[in-house]
């Protein structure tokens, strides 16, 4: 018998209920992974709250890491007893083995840590797009970034600053400065000790940023545009706080000919061959050492609405994982 986590309804952390399931029979393009690590993301939160509607009963989970055990009649791409990881749907990563499509999968290095890599991907390709494509930050780009103490600040931060940035953290409380500090940023404010528009205008002496990475939402998004500069780009990439108010477009000319986009992780990997480039360039990132990538801490699966708290109430200060086994 395997497990999988599965919800009937959205709410609380004690909705994630985990269940025991027959193995099934692989697809021909499929393959079964025994899972060893499984990735905890705050899109899971959202799936789970309902912030971000998924059809319902749904298991969880976008990314894990684990042994290929079987492949199905078409898969050539990988064979028993691979070390592999991925990302992305179909759903259901919440599970202590699993079918994947195996064109998906990417094969890892025998050094390179199962637990790692299934923290990696996922927070890892985002910031990848999100720095390389959604705005291309080159030297001398000032660059601000919300949660600069959390697991995804912990990666775009010294990411950033490799590709020539001067890199402005926000933060939510003070213990977390530090934090942010250490990852790289130049300046690190405290949201909320304040006016956030100002300090960053004094800090670069009135050029303001030239892109805002603002994964809070409606209780940032007025003053991420008042932090912009002329041409600057608001990119809206989460709502913690809800979704961002109703915005008049008219508003963005009187404010410096602003730029504001929505982008998501699968418009820039679902087509397999951008999802392996991105992947390949978040590993040769880790290699070289250009981000560093550590577990904040690991939860039996069984122990599912933990992991859910933690990173739900902000106690999380980096990548949370799944322990199937």
């Amino acid at each position: 018998m395997d497990s999988v986590v599965r919800i009937y309804s959205t709410g609380g952390a004690d909705v994630l209920t985990l269940e025991d399931v027959e193995r099934r029979e692989l697809a021909p393009n499929e393959a079964w992974i025994e899972q060893e690590a499984v990735g905890v993301n705050f899109l899971d939160v959202m799936q789970r709250n309902g912030s971000a509607p998924i059809a319902l009963p749904s298991a969880l989970g976008q990314e894990g890491a684990g042994i290929v055990r079987a492949v199905g009649a078409d898969v050539s791409h990988v064979v028993p007893g691979d070390r592999v990881a991925y990302m992305l749907g179909p759903i259901g990563a919440y599970a202590s083995a699993r079918a994947y499509p195996a064109d998906r999968l990417v094969r890892l290095p025998d050094a390179f840590g199962l637990d790692i890599a299934a923290a990696a991907l996922f927070k890892g390709v985002t910031a990848q797009y999100l720095l390389k494509t959604t705005y291309p930050v080159t030297t001398g780009s000032i660059v601000l970034i919300y949660g600069a103490a959390g697991a995804l600040g912990q990666l775009m931060v010294p990411w950033a600053k490799h590709l020539g940035a001067c890199v402005i953290g926000v933060v939510s409380r003070r213990a977390s400065v530090e934090r942010a500090r250490a990852a790289g940023c130049d300046a690190v404010f405290v949201w909320g000790e304040g006016d956030l528009p100002k300090q960053v205008s004094t800090f670069t002496q009135g050029r303001k940023a030239d892109v805002v990475y603002d994964g809070v939402g409606r209780d940032t998004f007025e003053t991420s545009l008042d932090c912009l500069g002329m041409r600057g780009v608001l990119v809206s990439i989460g709502a913690s706080s809800g979704p961002p108010p109703l915005l008049d477009v008219s508003r963005l000319n009187s404010k410096g000919s602003l730029y504001v986009t929505r982008p998501s992780l699968a418009a820039h990997a679902s087509d397999i061959n951008e999802y392996r480039q991105r992947v390949e360039d978040v590993l040769a990132a880790i290699d070289r050492e250009i981000i560093k990538l550590a577990v904040w801490k690991s939860f039996p699966l069984a122990e599912v609405h933990r992991a859910h708290e933690a990173i739900e109430s902000g106690q999380a200060a980096g990548a949370v994982i799944l322990k199937p086994r």
